[in-house]
């Protein structure tokens, strides 16, 4: 026993979060197994109590199984935990659950709450979780409430109004993309309502907590010196450039598609809320089977991008995707140093994105050759890579061929989705050894390139 807790002591802080991620994923396929979370007569085999369960803690949203028709109101309670499980952070949970009960938060466990969050530094996490859940609950609850209200006007029933209210609410800050809906969104297609809070609280769940938390700052200090963060600045225009960019693109490719016989309102309103969702939040209200295959691989791109950084999304993320544009512009342009916003760019972090960036692409053409390979004879090219950029974005946009997939190709999902989740560098650093600093350097050489 010693020498299992000196094991886990002497762990990297990278594969903590991978342990305990996988410790979430197997206590959540346990818990899912007790019978009465399910409907009476409801078919579930353990595969797919396996995929909800992966699919709740990286909070993605893709299923096997209907979830309306197939959980009892016990397993929505507990599929809404898991969420928030997922959507908030495991060590962010741990944290908050160690500051209630008083238990005092170790160096080892600080290093994983800064790996969890995407941090470079240590000092301040334990504050960071605890505004990151008092945030997500404030969300949460006015989403609710929102809801709620909305449904009961229209249907007259509070406890049914109450629980697809509440659930929506999770499943939208969280960006999971679960629902109590056959269809999504898409019966409130033209209810803006209910289309708006849920871009809201989708879009708050993508930006970054520390994009939160500071804003949150800005207003409460109402200072005028206050200074945002590189980060803040970063992750909101990258963020705004691809939402807009998203939305163009959608309402042009499908104008006179999917959408043709729209209101002009209602076709910029689609492509607004698609393009949100796309990021990571998997809710829609137009059906992505129906789409044409150059909209369907526009929002597989965005996909693959995912949100923020320390955010409920996962994908390559936005950070990483600046950093590679100006790097090359940069390039273009001679210049020995990248900058951004008058600061300039570490020179590891460049290394790192440009790293991410390969890395999820071969990772990404590699689960779309086996599912091709395996189910391609049933589905077309389009859908798989839709697919699988939804998974490794932790998204949930489908194409309604995940119910279908063979078990080969369910398995790839699923650990696409776990990487989605702990993060694709942490995933990188647990599974690349020790790390160990150069302590010698070999005579450098130049290579022809390009």
């Amino acid at each position: 026993m010693q020498s299992i807790m000196s094991l886990f002591r002497s762990t990297s802080p990278q594969r903590l979060i991978l342990f305990y991620y996988a410790m979430s994923l197997f206590i959540a396929t346990l818990l899912m197994q007790i019978p009465f979370l399910y409907r009476d007569g409801a078919a579930v085999s353990f595969m797919d109590t396996v995929f909800v369960a992966a699919s709740g803690i990286s909070v993605t949203g893709l299923t096997t199984v209907n979830i309306a028709e197939t959980f009892s109101l016990p397993g929505y309670i507990v599929l809404m935990f898991i969420l928030n499980l997922g959507g908030i952070g495991i060590m962010a949970v741990s944290t908050f659950v160690w500051v209630v009960l008083g238990v005092k938060v170790g160096l080892k466990e600080r290093a994983a709450i800064m790996v969890d969050n995407n941090q470079v530094k240590m000092s301040g996490g334990v504050r960071l979780v605890l505004n990151i859940v008092q945030l997500l609950f404030v969300i949460e609850l006015i989403g609710a409430i929102i809801y709620t209200t909305i449904f009961y006007i229209q249907t007259g029933d509070f406890g049914k109004s109450l629980l697809d209210g509440v659930f929506l609410s999770i499943s939208a800050t969280t960006n999971c993309g679960f629902d109590l809906y056959e269809q999504s969104l898409i019966g409130y297609s033209n209810n803006y309502f209910v289309q708006v809070p849920v871009m809201m609280q989708i879009v708050l769940g993508a930006i970054g907590y520390p994009v939160l938390i500071e804003i949150k700052e800005y207003f409460s200090k109402k200072n005028s010196r206050f200074k945002f963060s590189l980060f803040t600045k970063v992750t909101v225009t990258m963020y705004s450039i691809l939402f807009l960019l998203g939305a163009f693109l959608y309402t042009l490719l499908e104008w006179n598609g999917n959408s043709v016989d729209e209101s002009v309102f209602s076709k910029i309103m689609n492509g607004v809320f698609m393009s949100i969702s796309a990021r990571s939040g998997g809710i829609v209200v137009e059906d992505p089977s129906t789409l044409n295959e150059v909209t369907q691989l526009i929002l597989s791109m965005l996909m693959f991008i995912g949100s923020s950084p320390s955010s409920a999304g996962g994908g390559i993320r936005t950070t990483t995707l600046l950093i590679i544009i100006v790097t090359v512009v940069a390039f273009s342009k001679g210049r020995k140093h990248v900058s951004v916003f008058k600061r300039t760019i570490a020179r590891q972090d460049i290394y790192r994105a440009f790293v991410v960036l390969a890395i999820a692409i071969f990772l990404v053409f590699i689960g779309v050759c086996i599912i091709d390979f395996v189910d391609g004879s049933r589905f077309g090219l389009a859908a798989i890579i839709f697919e699988v950029t939804s998974a490794f974005g932790t998204c949930g946009m489908s194409m309604g061929i995940t119910s279908d997939l063979s078990t080969i190709s369910e398995c790839v999902i699923i650990l696409f989705m776990f990487i989605g989740r702990v993060g694709f560098v942490s995933f990188l650093l647990s599974i690349g050894g020790k790390q160990t600093k150069e302590v010698f350097k070999y005579p450098e050489e130049r290579l022809m390139v390009g």
